[in-house]
């Protein structure tokens, strides 16, 4: 098929070098899968090779505690997927005998694992010819072959995986497969795609049209909501009161300083310290306080009296670790 001789041709020439390229452990697949979604490439690099140091095997993520993990996961966000592939480790563990499920089917069911990142993994580990289906092949689909509906319709996200399912190599899925991410990640960008050099220039319905800067057609757009972190930074001799987020909420089993939010922005003290987080869905606008304590604080069943040294020890969201970083102090 000329698209797929054209992409694994183009794959061959311009491939990026990533640390887990080549690589056939489903483990590893698996772990770096999960660290790009939401991440960049050049963010989550030393992020892939420090957790697959720290937690070699399936096994040794599943007998460490959340708090490692979240730990280690620090400053990537979206915690969640840190909780998901320690929970996906212990049923692993559980329910495989610690071998990593080799059936797309069985990869699935794992807790954080959807239908993108079981064909990827699937594909690359395994050779199982299924299209893994994200953003940058959304993109080129609509983008070479003409797809004018709303991608974020699940029927039209059904057609571009049927079209996939019809060019992927099935003697070489991974191949295919990490072809499109790199050809999505280098040449068809989102904005100011590479059409002088590209290999589908003559046969690309939106080249063609002009309307490379219109497709993927994409209606819904995401409303983020305000909201305001008031922090309060209490000192009592060399310690300070942090609490462990629970609930459904953001940043899920992190660690923070007491924390009190308010509907609408509050201006009756002057914070030590404001800072600004964007999140898909949310932003949030925090501000600190410094209060000295005379007395031993009284602490709620959530809450700790900790060295300000030793803060580093707990994972924290990176909002936290923003205004730690302006105190000083020797950790």
């Amino acid at each position: 098929m000329q698209f797929t001789d054209t992409l694994l041709t183009w794959f061959e020439e311009n491939q990026r070098s990533l640390p887990w390229r080549g690589e056939c452990d489903p483990y590893k697949i698996w772990v770096s899968e999960i660290i790009l979604q939401q991440t960049r490439v050049q963010q989550g690099w030393d992020y892939y090779l420090r957790f697959v140091e720290a937690f070699p095997s399936v096994r040794h993520l599943a007998e460490a505690s959340e708090e490692q993990v979240l730990r280690l996961w620090q400053g990537l966000g979206y915690y969640s997927r840190a909780r998901n592939l320690h929970t996906a480790a212990q049923q692993i563990r559980d329910l495989h005998n610690g071998k990593f499920p080799d059936q797309y089917e069985d990869i699935r069911k794992l807790k954080g694992i959807g239908d993108y990142t079981a064909a990827a993994i699937g594909s690359i580990a395994f050779g199982l010819p299924y299209p893994a289906v994200d953003g940058n092949v959304l993109r080129i689909i609509s983008r070479i072959f003409g797809i004018c509906e709303d991608i974020a319709d699940p029927a039209t996200k059904r057609t571009i995986t049927d079209i996939c399912k019809q060019h992927i190599d099935v003697r070489k899925p991974g191949t295919f497969n990490q072809a499109c991410m790199d050809f999505g990640a280098i040449q068809c960008t989102p904005k100011s795609p590479k059409c002088g050099g590209c290999p589908f220039q003559q046969s690309c319905f939106a080249f063609g049209h002009q309307l490379t800067e219109t497709l993927p057609i994409k209606s819904n757009k995401i409303v983020k909501k305000e909201r305001h972190f008031h922090y309060t930074f209490y000192i009592y001799n060399n310690s300070t009161v942090i609490e462990q987020r629970t609930g459904s909420d953001i940043w899920k089993n992190l660690y923070q300083f007491p924390l009190h939010e308010s509907a609408k922005p509050t201006t009756k003290a002057k914070p030590t310290a404001e800072f600004r987080e964007v999140l898909t869905h949310q932003i949030i606008n925090a501000k600190f306080y410094t209060k000295v304590l005379k007395k031993e604080p009284v602490l709620t069943a959530e809450q700790k009296l900790v060295n300000i040294e030793e803060l580093s020890k707990y994972p924290m969201p990176k909002i936290m670790t923003l205004f730690i970083d302006t105190l000083d102090i020797d950790r």
